[in-house]
């Protein structure tokens, strides 16, 4: 067992209608699997799409690039020249691969037999398809290099096969979730300060334009506060700062850096309110705190003034016309923490009312906020008053359970602290949970790292162990798409981001991947996995159990010393009660937890449970090695 170490999980981690011709052929294996899942797909949507409640969900998130190519006429994005022009480049981790929305729709029967009721998507708008030169250079399939927003980016497809695969995924129950950036668009603007006017590179050998701040560079003058008073009546009689009055004679966005854009880059972004660099705060680099956080250019992009009236209004009508025109069943907001709390105090009613305008009463929000301290997270709620975040403190805390490294009394803290967010248990009952995503990289990376000469057999029951800690605890399921196929990341980033179609990266190709014999240079979509097995039983399990997407949770048990945990989901009123017991040990665990008075007869959902307690009030629990039991009372 890998060491324990009894430090903050906090800090363990560092930074699917259209085209069903296209659908593919499925082989003899799959053949064989899918009366195995049939289940869990008949269970999918326990209730109609718009009954369903947040927490009703398993979400199945999902990077198209990356997943299936149903039209590979649309590979070069309707670009001409080299990979350095089209972006099309499939033995590059850092370029096109293909993927495309039509290879969505075309694989929603995997999606769905996997238990997934929501799908959602890294963004799908037009991006800048390469950014970067020489060594640096590389693509936009990740699509968060945005130029024109009102339109799929073509290497993707058209609108009409967007609207396809909604409405195709809508006919069989399921939601779709559009990731939506706010925050920044692609690299086009250039720093005269910083940049060479020919190329537009970065004179500077650091290759960035250091953060000039507000301070020190305001919008009145150049060249800091005893330079240039430029800007004439900005504070005019009102001393307020953020004012549309204030704004209003903002005429020059020189303030800091003297932003233009480079010869021979296209700089064209669309509505076309986006081209008044004006509305960008030009302040260089963020340095990932401080005001730069909130007001730097993210990783070199494009940082929008979001303090500015016409970008709040020009946000809220670009995505208020994707719900009018999709009808879509909510958004993921990318980079939510680099954007001042007031612009979602403002964006995110606008946006919810407009759905339930528009008869989307389920409508959901819910927000990236990369901060792993509930504490810290907890006011994207109070002050930001986003209806929900992805929940990063889950992640580290699962994460260190499963590795071994901290005890399940981590778990208990943070059930805890559930209770100081608006709403309490509610609010935390509809949180993204997740395991790994396209940033960080994925969970079975993290126990291998963890633990380096760990076994297959070992390594698939740890990563089965977590999928049970996160469909089985509170919070809505995210699966990673790929976690289902034992893909094991050789890092964060790109290095996370395989494909499901047959790859032909090299560095994704030598990985072993876990519970198989396959690579990534094979078809991944193998329902016959014992992963997807796995999680397709578990999806089935929680969508036939109110009580464990809605009941209460209360922890029965959680090791100060070992990495044990027993909770219970329950319905106080009726006394409905399933037991979930998680043992991250290599050591069976043999334990009495407290029960229900009125539950004395147990069923096992998954492992074996005592049919009997031996007395009123307590149930027995013998909790396999790196495994979970579910037991549910009988009444």
């Amino acid at each position: 067992m890998t060491q324990r170490l009894f430090r903050k999980a906090a800090l363990l981690s560092g930074v699917a209608g259209l085209l069903m011709a296209c659908q593919p052929a499925v082989d003899e294996a799959q053949s064989e699997a899918v009366s195995v899942t049939a289940g869990a797909a008949e269970l999918a949507s326990p209730v109609s799409v718009a009954e369903r409640q947040p927490r009703d969900e398993i979400i199945y998130f999902v990077m198209p690039d990356r997943f299936e190519n149903a039209d590979a006429s649309n590979d070069l994005g309707g670009l001409e020249g080299d990979r350095l022009d089209h972006g099309y480049d499939p033995t590059d981790t850092g370029f096109y691969h293909g993927g495309d929305i039509a290879g969505l729709t075309a694989r929603l029967d995997y999606i769905q037999g996997l238990g997934a009721t929501a799908i959602w998507l890294t963004p799908i708008f037009q991006n800048r398809a390469v950014q970067g030169e020489g060594e640096w250079a590389s693509s936009a399939y990740h699509g968060y290099w945005i130029t024109d927003f009102l339109r799929p980016d073509a290497h993707l497809g058209e609108r009409e096969e967007f609207r396809a695969f909604v409405e195709a995924a809508h006919a069989r129950g399921m939601r779709v979730y559009m990731d939506i950036i706010t925050n920044h668009t692609a690299d086009v603007i250039a720093y005269r300060e910083c940049h060479d006017p020919s190329s537009g590179l970065y004179i500077n050998p650091e290759g960035q334009c250091p953060y000039r701040r507000r301070a020190d560079y305001p919008f009145t003058t150049v060249g800091g506060p005893d330079g240039e008073p430029i800007n004439e009546g900005f504070l005019g009689d009102d001393p307020v700062h953020l004012t549309a009055e204030n704004f209003a004679n903002l005429t020059r966005p020189d303030f800091a850096y003297t932003p233009y854009i480079p010869e021979g880059v296209d700089g064209e972004r669309n509505p076309p309110w986006l081209n008044d660099m004006t509305l960008y705060h030009n302040r260089g680099e963020s340095f990932w705190f401080g005001e730069s956080e909130l007001y730097g250019d993210f990783a070199g992009l494009d940082d929008l003034n979001t303090e500015h009236p016409t970008v709040v209004r020009g946000m809220i009508d670009i995505y208020k016309s994707w719900i009018t025109d999709f009808r879509i069943d909510g958004y993921r907001i990318d980079t939510a923490k680099h954007v001042r709390p007031e612009f979602w105090a403002e964006f995110t009613p606008e946006i919810m009312a407009h759905a339930r305008a528009e008869g989307i009463e389920h409508f959901h929000v819910f927000g990236e906020v990369y901060e792993y301290d509930p504490g810290q997270l907890a006011r994207y709620i109070t002050q930001a008053r986003l209806p929900a975040f992805l929940d990063f403190a889950f992640q580290g805390t699962a994460q260190g359970f499963v590795t071994g490294a901290e005890p399940g009394m981590r778990f208990q803290e943070l059930f805890n602290i559930d209770h100081v967010y608006p709403g309490g248990e509610a609010t935390a009952a509809i949180l993204p949970t997740f395991l790994g995503n396209h940033d960080m990289g994925r969970m079975s990376m993290f126990i291998r790292n963890a633990e380096p000469d760990i076994s297959d057999a070992d390594l698939l029951d740890r990563l089965i162990l977590a999928h049970g800690l996160m469909m089985f605890s509170r919070g809505v399921p995210t699966i990673y798409y790929g976690d289902e196929q034992g893909f094991i990341s050789d890092g964060n980033d790109r290095a996370a981001r395989e494909d499901m179609f047959p790859s032909v990266v090299e560095s994704y190709n030598d990985n072993d991947l876990v519970g198989t014999d396959a690579t990534t240079a094979d078809n991944n979509f193998d329902t016959s996995h014992p992963l997807y097995q796995a999680i397709a039983q578990m999806a089935a399990i929680r969508q036939d159990n109110q009580v464990i997407r809605r009941g209460r949770l209360l922890t029965r048990y959680a090791g100060n010393e070992e990495s044990v945990l027993v909770i219970s989901r329950i319905d106080e009123a009726s006394g409905d009660e399933v037991v979930i017991a998680f043992n991250a040990e290599d050591e069976a665990r043999q334990l009495n937890v407290e029960v229900d008075g009125r539950n004395t007869s147990w069923e096992a959902l998954w492992g074996e449970c005592a049919g009997q307690s031996a007395a009123v009030g307590t149930v027995a629990l013998d909790i396999p090695a790196r495994g979970f039991v579910v037991c549910r009372a009988q009444r």
